[in-house]
């Protein structure tokens, strides 16, 4: 089933410049997989050397924070949108 990635904009060159992406999934975990498979150059900006979430990086499905779900084990419904969005630090 078709769920939609939304790519934020520092990461949009790594896309092509799509700011949303369709890929066949039903978990988060698969949706981001399809993405990197579409778009490698994204991967490491995404996913640490253990294939794990950066740290910096939070991921929301349906607007829900998937760090109080199951991670990328979270079910999505087909329509779905998964927000990437890094974390901004300053001072």
């Amino acid at each position: 089933m078709a769920v939609f990635v939304r790519i934020p904009t520092p990461l949009r060159k790594y896309t092509g410049g799509d700011d949303r992406v369709a890929v066949e999934a039903s978990t988060v975990g698969q949706a981001l997989a399809g993405l990197t498979e579409a778009h490698p150059d994204i991967k490491s900006r995404i996913f640490d050397d253990a294939d794990a979430l950066r740290r910096f990086v939070n991921v929301y499905a349906n607007d829900e924070d998937i760090r109080f779900q199951k991670n990328l084990d979270t079910e999505v419904p087909e329509g779905a949108e998964i927000s990437i969005v890094p974390a901004i630090a300053g001072g």
